[in-house]
Protein backbone atom coordinates (compact mmCIF):
# COMPACT_ATOMS: atom_id res chain seq x y z
CA UNK A 1 0.00 0.00 0.00
CA UNK A 2 1.42 3.40 -1.01
CA UNK A 3 1.82 6.00 1.75
CA UNK A 4 -0.31 9.13 1.54
CA UNK A 5 1.15 12.64 1.76
CA UNK A 6 -2.23 14.23 2.63
CA UNK A 7 -1.64 16.26 5.87
CA UNK A 8 -5.36 16.85 6.55
CA UNK A 9 -6.11 13.14 6.05
CA UNK A 10 -3.26 12.22 8.36
CA UNK A 11 -4.56 14.58 11.05
CA UNK A 12 -8.06 13.07 10.80
CA UNK A 13 -6.62 9.54 10.94
CA UNK A 14 -4.46 10.25 13.99
CA UNK A 15 -7.33 11.99 15.83
CA UNK A 16 -9.67 9.05 15.15
CA UNK A 17 -7.06 6.53 16.30
CA UNK A 18 -6.43 8.53 19.50
CA UNK A 19 -10.17 8.51 20.27
CA UNK A 20 -10.55 4.78 19.60
CA UNK A 21 -7.58 3.98 21.85
CA UNK A 22 -8.82 6.15 24.70
CA UNK A 23 -12.30 4.63 24.50
CA UNK A 24 -11.13 1.01 24.59
CA UNK A 25 -8.64 1.75 27.38
CA UNK A 26 -11.57 2.29 29.77
CA UNK A 27 -13.31 -0.91 28.71
CA UNK A 28 -10.24 -3.13 28.86
CA UNK A 29 -8.94 -1.65 32.13
CA UNK A 30 -12.28 -2.38 33.81
CA UNK A 31 -12.22 -6.01 32.62
CA UNK A 32 -8.54 -6.40 33.58
CA UNK A 33 -9.15 -5.22 37.14
CA UNK A 34 -12.30 -7.31 37.49
CA UNK A 35 -10.62 -10.60 36.50
CA UNK A 36 -7.01 -9.92 37.61
CA UNK A 37 -5.40 -10.33 34.18
CA UNK A 38 -1.76 -9.29 33.67
CA UNK A 39 -2.05 -9.38 29.89
CA UNK A 40 -5.16 -7.18 29.88
CA UNK A 41 -3.55 -4.75 32.33
CA UNK A 42 -0.56 -4.55 29.97
CA UNK A 43 -2.81 -4.07 26.96
CA UNK A 44 -5.11 -1.50 28.62
CA UNK A 45 -2.13 0.62 29.69
CA UNK A 46 -0.92 0.26 26.12
CA UNK A 47 -4.25 1.65 24.84
CA UNK A 48 -3.83 4.67 27.12
CA UNK A 49 -0.23 5.11 25.94
CA UNK A 50 -1.38 4.86 22.30
CA UNK A 51 -3.98 7.57 22.90
CA UNK A 52 -1.25 9.80 24.37
CA UNK A 53 1.18 9.01 21.55
CA UNK A 54 -1.40 9.81 18.88
CA UNK A 55 -2.34 13.02 20.70
CA UNK A 56 1.31 14.11 20.73
CA UNK A 57 1.65 13.16 17.07
CA UNK A 58 -1.36 15.33 16.25
CA UNK A 59 0.34 18.28 17.96
CA UNK A 60 3.73 17.62 16.32
CA UNK A 61 2.56 17.19 12.71
CA UNK A 62 3.00 20.86 11.88
CA UNK A 63 6.48 21.10 13.38
CA UNK A 64 9.77 21.22 11.49
CA UNK A 65 11.91 18.12 10.94
CA UNK A 66 14.25 18.73 13.90
CA UNK A 67 11.36 19.26 16.36
CA UNK A 68 9.55 16.18 15.01
CA UNK A 69 12.74 14.14 15.50
CA UNK A 70 12.96 15.28 19.14
CA UNK A 71 9.29 14.41 19.66
CA UNK A 72 9.96 11.00 18.07
CA UNK A 73 12.62 10.37 20.72
CA UNK A 74 10.14 11.32 23.46
CA UNK A 75 7.56 8.96 21.93
CA UNK A 76 10.13 6.14 21.99
CA UNK A 77 10.38 6.65 25.75
CA UNK A 78 6.59 6.71 26.12
CA UNK A 79 6.37 3.38 24.29
CA UNK A 80 8.30 1.82 27.21
CA UNK A 81 5.65 2.82 29.79
CA UNK A 82 3.30 -0.14 29.18
CA UNK A 83 6.25 -2.50 29.60
CA UNK A 84 7.04 -1.05 33.02
CA UNK A 85 3.38 -1.30 34.06
CA UNK A 86 3.33 -4.91 32.88
CA UNK A 87 6.44 -5.81 34.88
CA UNK A 88 4.79 -4.39 38.00
CA UNK A 89 1.55 -6.32 37.33
CA UNK A 90 3.50 -9.53 36.63
CA UNK A 91 5.48 -9.15 39.86
CA UNK A 92 2.23 -8.73 41.80
CA UNK A 93 0.67 -11.73 40.04
CA UNK A 94 3.59 -14.06 40.88
CA UNK A 95 2.66 -13.68 44.56
CA UNK A 96 -0.99 -14.58 43.88
CA UNK A 97 -1.08 -17.19 41.11
CA UNK A 98 -4.81 -17.26 40.39
CA UNK A 99 -5.83 -17.63 36.73
CA UNK A 100 -8.03 -14.88 35.26
CA UNK A 101 -11.53 -15.77 34.07
CA UNK A 102 -10.90 -17.14 30.56
CA UNK A 103 -14.14 -16.02 28.85
CA UNK A 104 -13.85 -12.29 29.70
CA UNK A 105 -10.11 -12.49 28.92
CA UNK A 106 -10.80 -13.90 25.45
CA UNK A 107 -13.70 -11.53 24.72
CA UNK A 108 -11.70 -8.48 25.81
CA UNK A 109 -8.84 -9.67 23.59
CA UNK A 110 -11.23 -10.01 20.63
CA UNK A 111 -12.57 -6.50 21.20
CA UNK A 112 -9.05 -5.11 21.47
CA UNK A 113 -8.06 -6.91 18.27
CA UNK A 114 -10.98 -5.33 16.39
CA UNK A 115 -10.04 -1.84 17.62
CA UNK A 116 -6.34 -2.28 16.84
CA UNK A 117 -6.93 -3.74 13.38
CA UNK A 118 -9.17 -0.76 12.62
CA UNK A 119 -6.42 1.61 13.86
CA UNK A 120 -3.71 -0.17 11.85
CA UNK A 121 -5.84 0.02 8.69
CA UNK A 122 -6.57 3.71 9.28
CA UNK A 123 -2.85 4.47 9.76
CA UNK A 124 -1.41 2.12 7.10
CA UNK A 125 -2.12 4.63 4.34
CA UNK A 126 -0.03 7.26 6.18
CA UNK A 127 2.78 5.15 7.67
CA UNK A 128 5.50 6.72 5.49
CA UNK A 129 4.54 10.34 6.17
CA UNK A 130 6.06 12.55 8.91
CA UNK A 131 8.87 10.08 9.64
CA UNK A 132 9.17 8.72 13.17
CA UNK A 133 5.85 10.19 14.29
CA UNK A 134 3.61 8.24 11.95
CA UNK A 135 5.97 5.27 12.23
CA UNK A 136 5.36 5.29 16.01
CA UNK A 137 1.59 5.35 15.52
CA UNK A 138 1.58 2.60 12.88
CA UNK A 139 3.99 0.32 14.82
CA UNK A 140 1.91 0.77 17.96
CA UNK A 141 -1.30 -0.29 16.21
CA UNK A 142 0.39 -3.19 14.39
CA UNK A 143 2.11 -4.51 17.51
CA UNK A 144 -1.09 -4.17 19.52
CA UNK A 145 -2.99 -6.32 17.02
CA UNK A 146 -0.28 -9.01 17.38
CA UNK A 147 -0.50 -8.73 21.18
CA UNK A 148 -4.29 -9.14 21.02
CA UNK A 149 -3.93 -12.41 19.11
CA UNK A 150 -1.68 -13.61 21.93
CA UNK A 151 -4.26 -12.51 24.54
CA UNK A 152 -6.99 -14.46 22.75
CA UNK A 153 -4.72 -17.53 22.67
CA UNK A 154 -3.93 -17.04 26.37
CA UNK A 155 -7.65 -16.96 27.14
CA UNK A 156 -8.24 -20.20 25.25
CA UNK A 157 -5.27 -21.94 26.90
CA UNK A 158 -6.37 -20.65 30.33
CA UNK A 159 -9.85 -22.11 29.71
CA UNK A 160 -8.29 -25.49 28.89
CA UNK A 161 -5.70 -25.58 31.69
CA UNK A 162 -6.97 -23.22 34.40
CA UNK A 163 -3.36 -22.06 34.73
CA UNK A 164 -2.30 -18.43 35.41
CA UNK A 165 0.87 -18.83 33.32
CA UNK A 166 -0.50 -18.21 29.80
CA UNK A 167 -1.79 -14.79 30.90
CA UNK A 168 1.44 -13.97 32.74
CA UNK A 169 3.70 -15.01 29.85
CA UNK A 170 1.53 -13.12 27.35
CA UNK A 171 1.76 -9.96 29.46
CA UNK A 172 5.56 -10.19 29.52
CA UNK A 173 5.59 -10.83 25.75
CA UNK A 174 3.58 -7.64 25.21
CA UNK A 175 6.17 -5.74 27.26
CA UNK A 176 8.97 -7.12 25.05
CA UNK A 177 7.06 -6.22 21.87
CA UNK A 178 6.66 -2.62 23.04
CA UNK A 179 10.36 -2.41 23.88
CA UNK A 180 11.18 -3.45 20.30
CA UNK A 181 8.82 -0.82 18.87
CA UNK A 182 10.40 1.82 21.13
CA UNK A 183 13.83 0.96 19.72
CA UNK A 184 12.58 1.20 16.10
CA UNK A 185 11.02 4.62 16.74
CA UNK A 186 14.19 5.83 18.53
CA UNK A 187 16.33 4.78 15.55
CA UNK A 188 13.96 6.47 13.06
CA UNK A 189 14.02 9.67 15.17
CA UNK A 190 17.84 9.62 15.31
CA UNK A 191 17.99 9.32 11.51
CA UNK A 192 15.58 12.26 11.18
CA UNK A 193 17.67 14.31 13.57
CA UNK A 194 20.83 13.61 11.59
CA UNK A 195 19.07 14.51 8.36
CA UNK A 196 17.71 17.74 9.86
CA UNK A 197 21.17 18.74 11.09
Amino acid sequence: MRSSDDPAGLRRAVALVAGLNLGYFGIEAAVALAIGSVSLIADSVDFLEDAAVNGLILVGLGWGAAARARLGMVLAGILLVPGLATLWAAWSKVHDLVPPAPVPLTLAGLGALAVNLACALILARHRGGSGSLTRAAFLSARNDALANLAIIAAGLVTAATLSPWPDLVTGLGIAALNAGAAWEVWEAAREERRAAA
